[in-house]
C-alpha cells in the first residue's frame, strides 16, 4: 500500500493545486460548469493578496506525485458561533481512491479546524445519485447532512 503525506501549500505551489482542481471540475462535468476555465493569473493574484483566508492541503505520494487536494476557506457566522471552515474543493485522483487519501485530507482539515478554534467545518457534496459514494464518505467521517446549498451571482 502506498504511503502518503499531507502538506499545506501556498501560492508558490499553485500549478499543482490548479491541476487538481481542474481535474475535479472536469469530473463534475455539468455540476462544475459555473467556473468555466480557471483564470489562473487572477486567482493567484487574489490568493497571494491574502493567503491566510484560504488554505490548500495537498496529499503527496512517496515519489512526490500529487494524489489529492482539499481547499478550505475561513468564514464567520453567528449561527456557526463565530469562525468556521468551509471545504470548497476536495479531490482525490481516481488511481488513489480507496487508499485513504481522502481520509488523510479530511483529517488535516479537522486538525486545521482545531488549531484555528473553528466551531464547525462545512462541505458541500453534489446531490445527484452519481455522487452517493462521496456523500457516504463525508458521513463516515462525521459530517451531517444539513440541506442543499443555494447560490447567487452578481
Amino acid at each position: 500500500m502506498a504511503r502518503y503525506r499531507v502538506e499545506q501549500v501556498g501560492p508558490d505551489r499553485v500549478p499543482v493545486v490548479f491541476d487538481l482542481v481542474d481535474a475535479l471540475l472536469a469530473e463534475l462535468g455539468e455540476e462544475g460548469d459555473e467556473t468555466g476555465v480557471l483564470d489562473r493569473r487572477e486567482l493567484l493574484r487574489r490568493w497571494g493578496d491574502d493567503p491566510g483566508r484560504h488554505v490548500a492541503l495537498v496529499a503527496w505520494t512517496e515519489d512526490g506525485t500529487a494524489a489529492g487536494v482539499a481547499t478550505v476557506a475561513e468564514a464567520f457566522a453567528f449561527y456557526a458561533q463565530g469562525w468556521y471552515g468551509i471545504v470548497n474543493e476536495m479531490y482525490v485522483r481516481p488511481e488513489h481512491r480507496g487508499s485513504g487519501v481522502g481520509k488523510l485530507l479530511l483529517d488535516a482539515v479537522k486538525d486545521l479546524a482545531r488549531e484555528s478554534r473553528w466551531r464547525r467545518v462545512d462541505v458541500t457534496a453534489p446531490e445527484s445519485a452519481r455522487w452517493e459514494r462521496t456523500r457516504r464518505f463525508y458521513e463516515r467521517e462525521g459530517f451531517a447532512f444539513t440541506g442543499p446549498k443555494l447560490k447567487w451571482r452578481p
